[in-house]
């Protein structure tokens, strides 16, 4: 569940800058928030291929079985 905790870390990190960015309209911010994006986006591929990983290996020790 320490995975789910840092994403929410990661959110809560983000959202001054997506505050600022949509309700103040300011441009920087809005690159900034490109890169958080990006950033999330790394996050949650490493999150999918664990998951992955963890399905395949259940799947080998129900199949020894």
């Amino acid at each position: 569940m320490s995975k789910f905790k840092e994403l929410q870390s990661l959110i809560a990190k983000y959202e001054k800058d997506f505050d600022k960015f949509y309700l103040k309209n300011n441009r920087s911010a809005g690159i900034r928030v490109r890169q958080n994006m990006q950033e999330l986006r790394k996050f949650a591929k490493s999150i999918r291929n664990e998951v992955q990983l963890l399905n395949n290996e259940r799947d080998m020790r129900n199949e020894n079985q």
